[in-house]
């Protein structure tokens, strides 16, 4: 657990659920998700794509600045959200403040037109390297905000917007910054991107009322369907009256794998992450968890049997954003840490609809976020509600 706590005091997000916190909500009540079939490249799919008035905006956006024209949608997401969430967290005037924005693709899309163009013609367009480098989210949200200080671009497969906490979070307790703006983008939906999640046989080919059968524990096949989205967050040092959720424990680790993308049975990576950010804290302290749980058979089932292992066969109340939102990859870590604020917030959980559950809390006090990529970097953010 942190020895002193670090505040979250603004968070904001662009995705299939909406753009601003009323929205986001509401779509949270209603037990329909937000996928629908989409065409990428030559077949349809499930995705998760931006609302219309979102994806308006950012059309707006890239028509806004000549130099915007050229960049990925991955980057445009990030830009958008990035201008609302240091709204939100009155940074307009601040400069000074750190920068630490992932994504597990970046700029997919462009980096696949630009190749498409080399293999055809024999050569590299002129913006293709300076266009498709991973270093571009963060920095092109720093020169958007003009923003002097340390800016860093990174990619930790789907726990990279977690990463990005701990980054912050770092930097603020070292005492070279006071502020952090951290979070995740992703513009997955494209054609090889998809191709290569059906060559690891883990996307859904699901027709029923729900695609994604995220937590589902006794499902038969892979149901991973991918969304586009951006999710930030604005860190403060200490405790202030605009905080709207305290970090009370990080943690980390990464297991030994036996196959480049699998995880243990019974996700040890997890358990170490999940029992460093509870650290002395009693485990029946915590109300809710808002699990990675991808929609995959051997993802989710592993990640509950180390969540048994580490509450002692008494989990608290258990749910996932993904069977309604799809997996935004870099991006999903953070639209989990706002879906545990909002239920902080409102003091409601959020249930997935196909899962019975036995009990739900009467009050929500602290709740677990978890995320894990492929290389078994698993992340796990203790957040408590301020006034606790």
């Amino acid at each position: 657990m942190l020895k002193e706590p670090i505040s979250i005091t603004a968070i904001s997000s662009i995705s299939s659920l909406g753009n601003s916190s009323e929205e986001i909500w509401n779509s949270y009540l209603d037990d329909n998700h937000c996928l629908s079939e989409v065409t990428i490249g030559k077949q349809n799919v499930w995705g998760s794509t931006l609302t219309n008035s979102v994806s308006s905006e950012i059309e707006n956006l890239r028509q806004s600045d000549t130099k915007y024209k050229e960049l990925d949608n991955s980057v445009l997401f990030a830009i958008y959200t990035a201008r609302k969430v240091v709204q939100e967290a009155s940074w307009e005037n601040t400069i000074n403040f750190g920068i630490n924005i992932g994504s597990s693709r970046g700029a997919t899309a462009l980096f696949e037109k630009y190749h498409e163009e080399f293999l055809k013609e024999g050569k590299s367009s002129t913006l293709s390297s300076p266009t498709t480098t991973l270093g571009n989210i963060s920095s092109w949200v720093a020169h958007d905000l003009k923003s002097k200080g340390p800016d860093i671009s990174h990619s930790i497969t789907c726990s990279t917007a977690l990463h990005a906490l701990l980054n912050g979070i770092a930097w603020i307790q070292s005492g070279m910054t006071n502020k952090f703006l951290i979070g995740g983008s992703e513009a997955p939906l494209t054609p090889f991107t998809i191709a290569q999640m059906q060559a690891l046989n883990i996307y859904s080919k699901d027709a029923g009322e729900f695609p994604c059968r995220a937590l589902d524990l006794r499902k038969k096949r892979n149901t991973m369907v991918l969304g586009e989205g951006a999710a930030m967050a604005c860190l403060e040092k200490g405790k202030n009256r605009n905080t709207i959720a305290l970090v009370e424990g990080i943690g980390y680790a990464t297991e030994p794998l036996e196959h480049n993308v699998s995880i243990s049975t019974d996700a040890k990576c997890f358990q170490e992450s999940m029992k460093m950010a509870l650290g002395d804290l009693d485990s029946d302290e915590v109300d809710a968890i808002v699990m990675h749980s991808p929609g995959t058979v051997k993802g989710d089932l592993s990640e509950f049997k180390a969540i048994e292992k580490v509450f002692c066969n008494k989990p608290p109340f258990l749910t996932t954003n993904k069977w309604k939102v799809g997996h935004t990859f870099g991006a999903s870590g953070m639209l989990s840490v706002e879906l545990a604020i909002l239920m902080l917030q409102r003091q409601q959980v959020i249930r997935v609809p196909y899962i019975i559950y036995d009990t739900v809390p009467n009050r929500i006090q602290r709740v677990i976020v978890n995320a894990v990529g492929f290389g078994g970097n698993a992340v796990s953010i203790l957040l408590k509600e301020p006034n606790l």
